[in-house]
Parts: structure tokens; C-alpha cells; sequence
């Protein structure tokens, strides 16, 4: 038999990966399936991105590159994110990853040990607890409330630092609730960090993601916070490279060693030929970017207005990302009942708000990256089943 260590049972899942293979096998069955469940833009790579990458391949671009990124990589990222958060990087302080979650993992890895508490976002992307439990520090879940526009209450964030508390996960704008922090909310954040001595890892994946005029600040621009703060941003889900694997951190110096040593240690290194793509993708023009932010304004609206006019199902309307987390509490049923009702009745395909923690009860995470043809179908098809099926159970 073969023997599991028991670090294994700690490690934890993305739910929208299993909802995704349980969509799958319905439509292999002939049943159709409308995907609001992954968090992946519907959109295609940019041409000039893509074209980069291809020229890179032909160009011989398909070897071992160093384990921290590309020399002209890590400068290219180095100074967007100078110019965009109006702070001074140097390329030393970048590593460049193959996705943004390995610097997830190689952070809590580095930074935390057993025993040391580790505070994240609840709701909020679940591999922030995966990795805190994996390494046996203790995850001290923030709740992250709905009158409060899913932004972190600074009252109750003082409740949870402790002397133990080693790391404070932020996400703004955040997956899965759309919620955006504010320069009142950074700036108290940023003095309890200061003042309690502990690290930020800040994930800024959806910053360009953004609607209504708000300007997402990073922590790492307030004065005593860049030494303290790591950046988590990548490519995903600006340029619609969910399947380039391409992400990377920003941090101090002596911590960027480590992570790098991490990455020797696991994946080596991040494909020379995306790192290329990546220079493009920073550098080159950004009306593909517009495009697509533009239009899923224009679908958060269509998806937003569609939900409230349900009975049962109230939705705050979010001002990032591409998601929607409607509290369906009034149709009397747990999220986990309503998001597989959903699927196998409606064909809808969504997640639970329990897929992003104990605080996600009584919502469902629905992902707008998807065209207006298909949100409104869905959109209706929620609407029949949910009033098909509103009779509290005995």
C-alpha cells in the first residue's frame, strides 16, 4: 500500500477545477452547459503577444533560462510596476514564476513557519488557505462582509493580530466578490503592519480589471510598506493568458533570493519564450486591454440587474474583476444545494460561495467571462429553476 504523508490532508482544492470536470462530463452526456464557474477570461492572447511568443520559438527561445526570469524580463516588470504603483523596483526584487500561485506558495513557504498565524481573506481564493495549513501555520480567516461592500473591516482585522501573526494576505480587487479596497482601508492596513511587524502579500492580479473610476492602490506604495510587502501580479487575467502560465512577484531583495531557490527547487524556471510574450504584453499596445475591461463592464451590468430581479437572490454590484457573489439566502437553500441544483437542472454551471470558505455561505460565485447571449440565458434559467424550487424545506 502506498503510504500518503499525512501533510497531504492540510492541502486543500480549487473547487472551479471539480465543477469544471463535472460540467464536462454532463456535455459529454448531450446536455448543454453554460460555464459561469471558471475564472477565465473568454477572450483570445492579443495577436502582438502571441506573434512575440511565436517569433521567440523560431528565434530559438526554448531553453533553460535562469531560475528568477530573464534578465529583460524581470527589468520590463520592474519598471511597469515602478510606473504603475509610483514606487521604485529595481530587477533584483522581481521572480518570475510559471503562474502567479507558485509565488503563493513559495512566499508562506519562506516566510512562515510552524506554529506562526498567517491572516487571509474569507471569502477569498482558496490556495491562500491551502498553503497556510500545508506548512502548519494557523489560517486566522478574515470575514470579508457584504454591507461593508466585501472590503476588510479594520475593527475586526485588529481583533485577529496576535504576536503570532507572521502574514497578511490582501486581494484587491478581489476573487471571488469583486470588492475593492480603499486608500482609507490601505492606510490603516498599512500602519497595523507596520506597527504589529508583520509581512503583506499583496495580490494584485485584477488590478487593470476595473470599473466605475476606482483606482486600486497598492499597499507597497505607502511610506514603511515596500520593504514589507510583496507583490503577486501576473498575466492571466489582464492579457487572457490563463494557459501560458505566466506570473510573478515583486518583493525585498533577500526574500526574492529565496523564492528563487524555491523555484530551483520545483519548477526551475518560467518558459523563455512566455517571458518574451511577457515583454510584449507589458510594453506593447493596450486597446485589446480596453476592449475587453469595456465589455465585461458591460456584462457585470447586464449580469448584475438579471440577479437582483430574482426573488430570493439579492447581488452587490462589484467594482473589479469579472465576478459576481449574489447572496442567495431567501431562496432557502445552502449554497452547496443551489450550485448543484443549478448545474444538473439548469445547466448553469457556478460555484458554491463555500469553495471560497466557511464565510461563503449563503452566496454563489458566478464568473461574468462569458458572452451577453450566454448571461442572459443563464440569467433566466436561474430565475425558473430558483422559482421552481423556493419552497423552504420542513
Amino acid at each position: 500500500m502506498i503510504h500518503i504523508a499525512q501533510r497531504m490532508s492540510r492541502l486543500g482544492t480549487e473547487t472551479a477545477f471539480e465543477v469544471l470536470a463535472r460540467a464536462r462530463a454532463l456535455e459529454a452526456q448531450g446536455k448543454e452547459i453554460i460555464h459561469l464557474e471558471i475564472g477565465e477570461p473568454d477572450f483570445d492572447t492579443p495577436i502582438n503577444i502571441r506573434n512575440a511568443a511565436k517569433k521567440a520559438i523560431d528565434e530559438g527561445m526554448t531553453h533553460y533560462g535562469p531560475a528568477a526570469g530573464l534578465p529583460e524580463a524581470r527589468k520590463t516588470i520592474a519598471a511597469y510596476i515602478s510606473r504603475t504603483r509610483k514606487i521604485s523596483v529595481n530587477p533584483d526584487q522581481v521572480v518570475v514564476t510559471p503562474g502567479a500561485k507558485p509565488i503563493m506558495f513559495f512566499v508562506v513557504l519562506a516566510c512562515v513557519d510552524e506554529g506562526d498565524e498567517v491572516i487571509y481573506p474569507n471569502p477569498g481564493f482558496p490556495i491562500y488557505e491551502s498553503a497556510i495549513d500545508f506548512v502548519g501555520a494557523k489560517s486566522v480567516p478574515i470575514q470579508l462582509k457584504e454591507e461593508n461592500e466585501f472590503r476588510i473591516n479594520i475593527d475586526d482585522l485588529k481583533k485577529l493580530i496576535t504576536k503570532k501573526t507572521r502574514l497578511l494576505i490582501l486581494n484587491s480587487p478581489q476573487n471571488p466578490t469583486g470588492g475593492i479596497l480603499t486608500e482609507a482601508d490601505i492606510r490603516a492596513i498599512a500602519d497595523l503592519a507596520i506597527k504589529h511587524d508583520f509581512m503583506v502579500l499583496s495580490d494584485e492580479i485584477y488590478d487593470q480589471i476595473i470599473y466605475d473610476g476606482f483606482t486600486p492602490l497598492s499597499i507597497s506604495t505607502i511610506p514603511g510598506m515596500q520593504e514589507r510587502t510583496i507583490i503577486l501580479d501576473g498575466f492571466s487575467k489582464t492579457y487572457a493568458m490563463t494557459g501560458w502560465r505566466l506570473g510573478f512577484g515583486v518583493m525585498p531583495v533577500e526574500l526574492a533570493a529565496h523564492v528563487t531557490r524555491l523555484q530551483i527547487n520545483s519548477t526551475s524556471c518560467t518558459a523563455s519564450f512566455s517571458q518574451i510574450a511577457a515583454i510584449e504584453a507589458l510594453t506593447g499596445p493596450r486597446q485589446d486591454v480596453q476592449k475587453m475591461v469595456k465589455e465585461f463592464e458591460r456584462r457585470r451590468n447586464l449580469i448584475v440587474d438579471g440577479l437582483n430581479a430574482i426573488d430570493g437572490i439579492r447581488c452587490h454590484k462589484p467594482h473589479g474583476a469579472f465576478y459576481v457573489f449574489p447572496n442567495i439566502t431567501g431562496t432557502g437553500r445552502s449554497s452547496r444545494e443551489l450550485a448543484d441544483m443549478l448545474l444538473t437542472e439548469a445547466g448553469v454551471a457556478c460555484l458554491s460561495g463555500t469553495s471560497f470558505g466557511k464565510f461563503g455561505e449563503g452566496f454563489l460565485r458566478f464568473s461574468y467571462a462569458n458572452s451577453v447571449p450566454n448571461i442572459e440565458k443563464a440569467v433566466a434559467r436561474v430565475a425558473k429553476a430558483v422559482e421552481r424550487r423556493t419552497t423552504v424545506p420542513a
